[in-house]
């Protein structure tokens, strides 16, 4: 690596917007997120998949598969 190039590099704290904080390395000593491993919908459980109006079905028919 050559010298004097990279920025230094911190224990970031970062915090998100329902009120977790957990720390990592960055090179910002401060991060903001919208959401996080404790508010994501897939590492909640919460998250489903929705077939928005019925485009799987009209696909089906469209091309004659079962």
């Amino acid at each position: 690596m050559k010298e004097k190039i990279h920025p230094p590099y911190h224990e970031a704290k970062v915090s998100c917007v329902c009120g977790n904080t957990f720390s990592t390395g960055s090179t910002r000593k401060e991060m903001r997120v919208d959401i996080c491993s404790n508010c994501h919908p897939f590492y909640t459980g919460s998250q489903r998949m929705v077939d928005t109006g019925g485009r799987a079905d009209k696909f089906r028919k469209k091309y004659g598969l079962k």
